[in-house]
């Protein structure tokens, strides 16, 4: 897949990997589009960024979602990069807590079904393109479960699981279709759980690039391809390490 002479969309793009995502690419010569809830936080990323388009739209609001659609298909017909990387993320006591099935609604609903439905609705416009991709943001979680975040991780595997399956119904189309699975990232949104042991967010974004422009389509940053060795070997062992190194 070539990593420039794009027009790319970020959901998520203001923070965190998104915005570092949004920063090589725009430096490599591709349109971005940036996409937040937050319009303050949105605008002061947009002016820290060349080649950007601010959008200001909550991915998990449906009237949102079809103004963001039909903006895009009027003023970007040439859009032909697709990163869902918004999310949302809830620590988890399933041992205590009262409200955990609104937390995993919430997540579920950001994390998984919101992907789908964008997904859908570019998907006329992607197929257009000679050459196009779409790339969901999961995690290291997707396929060991951290225990703190049991919904998080089942809302990543959902993600993960879909992924696979719309990689293999895409096979026979101009869109191809990829993971980008990071591990524990120092971000604002994983300081709840010590993100500030996590990698920086620009190496993320630098083993994205190297990934897309390989073809390589299940992207394991860093220390997510160690544990997924692990797990193919003893998913009962990959487990006890995670929890190791998160306890």
């Amino acid at each position: 897949m070539k990593t420039s002479q794009n027009t790319v969309l970020i959901t998520g793009g203001s923070a965190g990997i998104g915005f570092e995502l949004a920063k090589q690419l725009s430096a490599k010569n591709n349109h971005v589009i940036i996409v937040g809830r937050n319009p303050e936080r949105l605008q002061k990323a947009a002016a820290l960024l060349q080649n950007v388009t601010a959008i200001n739209a909550d991915i998990s609001d449906a009237a949102d979602v079809e103004t963001l659609v039909a903006k895009l298909i009027s003023d970007f017909p040439n859009l032909n990069i697709v990163i869902n990387n918004a999310g949302a993320a809830s620590l988890s006591d399933l041992l205590n807590n009262t409200d955990t099935f609104e937390k995993a609604s919430a997540e579920m609903h950001t994390n998984y079904l919101s992907v789908i439905r964008l997904n859908e609705k570019l998907l006329p416009t992607l197929k257009k393109q000679s050459e196009a991709a779409i790339v969901n943001v999961s995690s290291i979680v997707a396929f060991v479960p951290g225990k703190v975040t049991a919904t998080y991780s089942a809302s990543k595997a959902a993600l993960h699981s879909y992924t696979q399956a719309l990689r293999v119904a895409l096979a026979e189309t101009p869109v191809k279709v990829f993971e980008l699975m990071p591990p524990l990232v120092d971000t604002e949104f994983s300081t709840e759980i010590g993100g500030h042991n996590g990698i920086p967010a620009s190496q993320v974004a630098d083993e994205f690039l190297a990934g897309l422009e390989t073809d390589n389509y299940e992207i394991r940053v860093a220390g997510t391809e160690q544990l997924y060795q692990l797990y193919l070997s003893s998913p009962a062992e990959a487990l006890k390490a995670l929890h190791s190194r998160t306890s």
